[in-house]
């Protein structure tokens, strides 16, 4: 057999392709007996074709006469290994899928399981085309968990053995055995009309119509600049197709977290996907109104008004068994209100906000004035939840989740009354509504007046700092290492949090709020979460601190291809990698969309000369080209934009091309974190190991 542990690997190559949508891989070696062989793969997830997946396969031979036998397979059932004991990676599942039906004809296999627990059904069926000297006849086989296609052949030097395999997925929790056969059947035959070429040119057609919308040339720096298309590549893979379903934390990539889905889709996956691939946010919004009924019964359980949405779940109903470090984190509740406005702002799709997206904004509203109180002197309490910082557990008035909590309640008030025949129906009265807007309006945001910084939640500012000098490097992440009882009673921030509310609610901090307080929280943050980096890079970015800036874009952005968390093993970081994005894009390019309102305050790293990205918004596409000193905006539409650029009104007609200037920043004195936490820097040999 082919195996690498044995012979001689001559010479191995794989390269994504980004453009094509195509993973190739070449192969030159030696068996142990000597016999030399080429083997070259190009494989592919097809976009256009949602449940097809295709390889094609050519084996050359290389030295005398050789005896090749391929065999294409089709495994259930295959058990992944245990990478290490973070909680954080898959449970290892003992035969998860339930044989109901098999069957070969040809060269086709037909597969059908049940997953054992949730019942779902699930069908793969593989399809073969054939080019090789003549004599070759194809064997096939299957059984419960096993399907086999093999071909024997003895090619002379210089004759190749080429297969083509289309591989076809379906699944549904409501259709029968034979239904589903017949649905992979179908696209196994669709996907074989079409071809393989076909499927390439398909492929490079939807490529080319994502790259148009969603690259980003970021000139200085080459790795990261890979490294930002990789990811676009990777939350393209994630969200592309999948329709009315959840986007998991790893995305499609491998097994960390059991498939389930977080926060994270809404805040960090689907801002890039909302100006680049809008219709995938509609589907994931969808996804999480389907499940509306569940969240409503969720709430029921906890006492409380409105809808909760699950904290990790796959199917809507909660799967995390910690309270305080999962259905506390209501702020999730408020993601997915501002993924809707966001979408409905940047699109102008009213449909899906009167039929699906003003459900939404109303039950997150009732929860929160729910889960909130007024108290003696009229200001709005939200107390007992956990923020961003999972360090930080049960806490009052959580700033990240009290303002985006606002920013919910007033997005409600705002659409019931844009929709009132909608309003009626869901019962909102004038009365209701209006509570709404009085709570947001008086919600509390804790400060510091000593320290004159914001408290990440009331009192948290008086807590015990976090012993960082006695904490050594190999112990962190602080949670595989030391009691949540401990870190819980510390000033130690696993992620942004004060400085995600920054980011999210800029309005709502002057400048030197923002600078005071992101010095403040730089020296108590660990980042011992993924999703921390870009969020710091972006406020960064915001208080004058490029140099930093670019640190913290650089770890988000290669978070997988430096295998920084020694864990991608378990699968991306789906969020990160949408980071880089988030970074350069909110961080370099100082993107916010607050409301109907788009502004822009462009500025560039050291080293870097330009950056260049598009969004796409409901009048059509921006260009944004930053320099150094300046800023041009270019813009393909119906009619006109407007958006700010560093405050000022800005009017651009489509075709036209309009240059701004940039303010030089004040400078500032790096902020710094914890001893053994500062980001490699981009300007030293720090990523050379």
């Amino acid at each position: 057999p082919l195996d690498l542990r044995y012979g001689t690997t001559v010479s191995h190559e794989r390269v994504l392709d980004f453009r094509a949508g195509v993973l190739r891989r070449a192969l030159h070696w030696v068996s142990p007996a000597g016999q030399a062989v080429k083997v070259t793969s190009t494989r592919m997830v097809s976009f256009t074709q949602r449940s097809i997946a295709a390889v094609c396969y050519e084996v050359e031979a290389m030295g005398g006469p050789t005896r090749i036998v391929v065999q294409s397979e089709l495994i259930a059932n295959e058990e992944l290994p245990r990478q290490n004991s973070d909680p954080r990676s898959a449970a290892v599942m003992k035969h998860p899928l339930n044989a109901m039906t098999h069957s070969h004809q040809g060269t086709r296999v037909n597969m059908v399981h049940r997953v054992a627990h949730s019942g779902l059904g699930v069908a793969a069926a593989m399809e073969h085309m054939v080019v090789s000297p003549e004599g070759i006849t194809p064997v096939a086989e299957s059984s419960p968990h096993l399907g086999r296609v093999t071909l024997a052949t003895v090619l002379r030097p210089g004759q190749r053995l080429r297969l083509i395999k289309f591989v076809a997925y379906g699944w549904s929790s409501r259709r029968s055995v034979p239904a589903l056969r017949d649905q992979v059947d179908a696209a196994l035959t669709a996907a074989a009309l079409t071809g393989w070429e076909g499927l390439l040119d398909e492929q490079r057609a939807f490529l080319d119509n994502f790259w148009r919308d969603a690259d980003v040339e970021f000139d200085g720096d080459a790795e990261v600049q890979q490294a930002v298309r990789f990811g676009l590549f990777h939350v393209l893979q994630a969200g592309a197709r999948g329709e009315r379903r959840a986007i998991p934390a790893k995305g499609l990539t491998g097994p960390g977290y059991d498939g389930h889905a977080f926060w994270d889709s809404e805040m960090y996956v689907l801002p890039v996907l909302t100006y680049t691939l809008p219709d995938a946010v509609a589907h994931a919004l969808c996804w999480r109104h389907d499940t509306l009924p569940l969240a409503l019964e969720r709430a029921e359980q906890l006492g409380l008004r409105g809808a909760a949405f699950p904290w990790r779940t796959i199917t809507g109903a909660e799967c995390s068994g910690y309270w305080p470090a999962g259905t506390a984190a209501f702020h999730l509740n408020a993601a997915i209100a501002a993924a809707v406005t966001r979408y409905v702002s940047a699109t102008g799709d009213e449909d899906f906000a009167e039929k699906a997206g003003i459900d939404l904004l109303v039950q997150t509203a009732r929860l929160w004035r729910s889960l909130g109180h007024h108290d003696n002197e009229g200001a709005f309490r939200i107390d007992g939840v956990t923020g961003p910082d999972e360090y930080s557990a049960l806490a009052d008035n959580n700033v990240y989740t009290n303002l985006m909590a606002k920013r919910n309640l007033l997005a409600a008030y705002e659409y019931v009354h844009r929709f009132p025949r909608r309003a009626q129906e869901l019962a909102v009265g004038d009365e209701e509504a209006a509570s709404w807007r009085d709570a947001a309006l008086a919600v509390v945001v804790p400060y510091d007046d000593k320290l004159g910084v914001h408290s990440q939640a009331e009192g948290f500012t008086n807590h015990q700092e976090w012993n960082f000098s006695a904490t050594p490097r190999e112990n962190y992440p602080l949670m595989l290492h030391y009691p949540y009882f401990d870190i819980y009673r510390k000033q130690v921030v696993k992620q942004a949090d004060l400085v995600m509310a920054i980011m999210q609610c800029a309005e709502e901090f002057t400048d030197e709020q923002k600078a005071r307080d992101f010095v403040y929280y730089e020296r108590i943050t660990v980042r011992d979460s993924s999703l921390s980096s870009c969020v710091q890079a972006v406020v960064a970015a915001d208080v004058g601190q490029l140099d930093l800036a670019n640190d913290y874009l650089a770890e988000a952005a290669l978070m997988d291809l430096a295998d920084l968390e020694h864990n991608t093993a378990d699968g991306m970081h789906i969020a990160s990698l949408a980071g880089g994005w988030i970074a350069l894009v909110a961080g370099f390019g100082g993107m916010r969309h607050n409301g109907d309102t788009v502004s822009f305050a462009p500025r560039l790293p050291p080293g870097s000369s330009r950056l260049t990205f598009s969004v796409r918004l409901a009048s059509g596409r921006l260009r944004v080209i930053v320099h150094p000193g300046k800023a041009r905006y270019q813009f393909q539409g119906s009619d006109h934009i407007r958006f700010l650029h560093y405050g000022q009104p800005v009017t651009v007609n489509s075709g036209q091309d309009v240059e701004m200037s940039t303010p030089a920043l004040p400078a500032r004195a790096r902020a710094t974190q914890p001893p053994g936490r500062d980001p490699r820097s981009r300007r030293g040999d720090a990523w050379k190991d």
